[in-house]
């Protein structure tokens, strides 16, 4: 009988750790997110990686995002995108053509980049993660784990500069093995941003073919 008492105390005080780490994992998130919605502006320059040891792939860009709200100008692998509010607008320089479509907020599947500093509010268990100290900031990690069977990710580890509350990493283990690592080179807030960076402006485009999706 004390045995057994003795299992069902440690498996209610690890129950209870669990609990509280997933309460504080879940905190932590919470103040990213309020400092990401106290800010007029976010300018943020990234190194993105994308790895498959089984498929052989490896793959490594950098990219740049300034996001206002829900409004975004994104430039990633040769391609910009601008969100004003209304429609998405995809510029691809190669092809010179220009991709417009209506953005639908409804639609859970749409996913936008500012989403990525907010997109783990919901959906997901929490658990407190490793401590690491990079280049003298201590980087604490927040393990989510998707909510959904259908959901393909297996993992997502979220790392948190202790000392700002910014994003530095966002690391994502696909079931199928694949791995994505969006690191953050820098962070500026409140930028001296023009009126019209999140607007499209055709005249730029003279010779570019456009595509209207909706």
């Amino acid at each position: 009988m004390k045995r057994i008492l003795s299992v069902v105390f440690l498996l209610f005080i690890g129950l209870s750790l669990h609990a509280q780490d997933a309460k504080k994992a879940k905190e932590l998130l919470d103040q990213v997110s309020a400092k990401v919605k106290s800010y007029e502006n976010i300018v943020i320059d990234f190194k993105y990686s994308l790895s498959n040891p089984k498929e052989k792939i490896n793959q490594e860009s950098n990219g740049n995002v300034a996001l206002k709200g829900n409004l975004y100008n994104l430039n990633f692998m040769g391609v910009t995108k601008i969100f004003d509010g209304k429609k998405i607008y995809t510029i691809v320089p190669e092809d010179e053509e220009i991709t417009v479509e209506n953005y639908n907020e409804s639609d859970d599947k749409s996913i936008t980049p500012n989403k990525m500093l907010t997109f783990f509010n919901s959906g997901y268990k929490y658990a407190w993660d490793i401590l690491q100290n990079v280049k003298g900031r201590k980087i604490q990690y927040v393990k989510l784990t998707p909510n959904s069977t259908k959901d393909t990710r297996k993992e997502i580890l979220i790392g948190i500069d202790t000392q700002t509350k910014h994003i530095y990493t966002v690391i994502e283990v696909g079931k199928n093995g694949t791995k994505t690592t969006l690191t953050v080179n820098s962070f500026k807030t409140n930028q001296p941003l023009s009126k019209n960076h999140f607007t499209f402006t055709k005249s730029k485009y003279p010779n570019y073919y456009i595509n209207k999706l909706d």
